[in-house]
């Protein structure tokens, strides 16, 4: 049987009822960039024996990692259990439509901003929402880069909106598909247990990782520059593979 991955998923913060007018946040997206298509479909199934490998979280161990833990929101006009109003559609013929998410836990934070977990009210779908301040002093390049993205090793971005706080502040909002585990988990897991990882998942990650990456760079034309274990998500149940945070992301020259 196959062990099971130990850890910490990030915890939980104190909902607290809000009465300001960040609790929703209307805005539209924009579809104006097309993704590169890549491989037919047929090409990109993985091995069959992913199907049989499971990663699943299990605390019975008593192992109490704080490292990446979620913190509580502070500043950037979101808290676990606020509802998100935005606007999809209203381009090329399609109509506009709200969607609302609720806030459910902080995944990810980092200089950049916060990604915090999220579902869908009206599919009761679970994404990723990355909320990145928009600093007038640097250019953000993340959302254009994302949309040209279309590959099964490329984390999908579904849609985008904007966000703005009572002091004034302007937040970028990814919603991405979510994927709960990194290659850093998994890695760390097994460091725990002395013990090396499965030869067949280095093989796995090694591939998807150089697929992804010579589609970013020779179809897409980009240079990702933070390749690291922590942003190179997996499916727990697949093991399949997706790169993600291209917030330093810059196109490649001629």
């Amino acid at each position: 049987m196959e062990p099971h991955l130990t850890e910490d998923k990030p915890v939980r913060i104190d909902q607290e009822s809000s009465s300001t007018s960040n609790r929703d946040a209307e805005a539209s997206t924009s579809t104006s960039m097309k993704p590169v298509k890549t491989e037919e479909a047929g090409a990109d199934l993985l091995p069959k024996e992913m199907n049989i490998m499971t990663i699943s979280d299990d605390k019975a161990d008593g192992h109490n990692d704080k490292e990446g833990e979620g913190v509580t929101l502070d500043g950037t006009g979101t808290e676990t259990g606020q509802i998100i109003v935005t606007t999809i559609g209203g381009h090329n013929g399609k109509p506009k439509q709200k969607v609302s998410y609720m806030a459910e836990l902080v995944v990810g934070t980092g200089s950049f901003g916060i990604v915090f977990q999220a579902k869908c009210l009206e599919t009761d779908e679970t994404v990723a929402i990355k909320k990145v301040l928009q600093d007038k002093r640097y250019k953000n390049r993340e959302l254009q880069t994302m949309q040209l993205h279309d590959h099964p090793n490329v984390v999908q971005l579904k849609h985008h909106f904007f966000s703005t706080t009572q002091k004034g502040e302007v937040y970028l909002n990814l919603v991405l598909e979510f994927v709960s585990e990194t290659v850093y988990r998994v890695a760390k897991y097994y460091n725990r247990m002395n013990q090396r990882v499965p030869i067949i998942y280095v093989k796995l990650y090694a591939y998807q990782m150089c697929r992804a990456l010579a589609y970013i760079h020779r179809v897409v034309g980009v240079c990702h520059r933070d390749i690291k274990p922590q942003n190179l998500l997996v499916n727990p149940h697949t093991h399949q593979l997706k790169i993600c945070d291209f917030g330093s992301a810059k196109k490649l020259g001629s």
